[in-house]
């Protein structure tokens, strides 16, 4: 659980609603044809956008921002280390079958199992890095499309009840139920826009970014054990990675 993302999204809820609060409840702010406009309308436009399997999936991905998976740089570059120390001293057979933190580490070391050589290699996975990109850009598009719609939709139904507003101004009773659409549609659209989808687009951005590097030293190690390069080197080169604590600690364990 990334504990950042719940206690933002709970603690920016919790403003807003306290400030509805103060103002004599929540009722006031609740209405379903605003819900309808906004949320419903948002919903179905955003579809549009994408394929419905990278619609769908989009959702999965929402729930990344609050449930990343675990990889850390550290325990990688150890490793790392750990298994060119293995091939330097027992030659790459010997790399078959050893533990590694995730599967496309895994993979990479099962080319070079294989007999793969260092230019197939960096190229077979680095291929792997650009289609693991590009989902991650068509599910955040969806995201993003939440991001510009809900705004628009919010907008849409302002118009609406300014003209349910206008057309009804004869009968005062009508005019209530009308501004309140016309409020808090706007009201919602914003919320979406700005509360939930734009931090959690931006969260999930800075994951992929995070993602992309701690691939990219994974390629990095294993082309120097394809090298035969020394455990110490191919950890320099690792660690460069890494902010200066992390690398401190690494060579104080070295």
């Amino acid at each position: 659980m990334d504990i950042a993302s719940l206690i933002g999204l709970l603690g920016a809820i919790a403003m807003i609603a306290g400030a509805m609060l103060s103002g004599g409840g929540i009722g006031p702010f609740i209405d379903v044809p605003s819900v309808l406009i906004v949320f419903g309308g948002t919903f179905f436009a955003a579809m549009y956008t994408a394929p419905l399997p990278t619609y769908l999936g989009s959702f999965g991905a929402m729930a990344k921002a609050f449930l990343p998976p675990v990889k850390k740089m550290d325990v990688l570059v150890t490793r790392m280390v750990e298994l060119a120390a293995v091939a330097r001293k027992d030659g790459m057979m010997a790399l078959d079958g050893q533990s590694v933190p995730d599967k496309f580490f895994e993979k990479g070391l099962q080319m070079l199992v294989d007999g793969a050589d260092e230019g197939k290699l960096v190229r077979q996975l680095t291929m792997e890095i650009k289609a693991m990109k590009s989902r991650h850009e068509a599910k955040q598009g969806c995201i993003k499309a939440w991001i510009d719609l809900a705004p628009a939709m919010g907008m849409i139904g302002t118009l609406v009840g300014l003209v349910l507003m206008l057309g009804n101004m004869g009968d005062p009773k009508s005019i209530g139920p009308a501004m309140a659409v016309a409020l808090l549609t706007t009201l919602y659209g914003a919320f979406l826009a700005n509360v939930l989808f734009a931090p959690m687009l931006t969260k999930l951005e800075n994951y992929t970014a995070y993602e992309i590097t701690y691939r990219e030293m994974v390629i990095e190690g294993l082309r120097g054990i394809a090298r035969s390069e020394s455990p110490r080197n191919i950890q320099d080169q690792m660690a460069a990675n890494l902010p200066p604590k992390l690398q401190a600690k690494l060579n104080a364990a070295a």
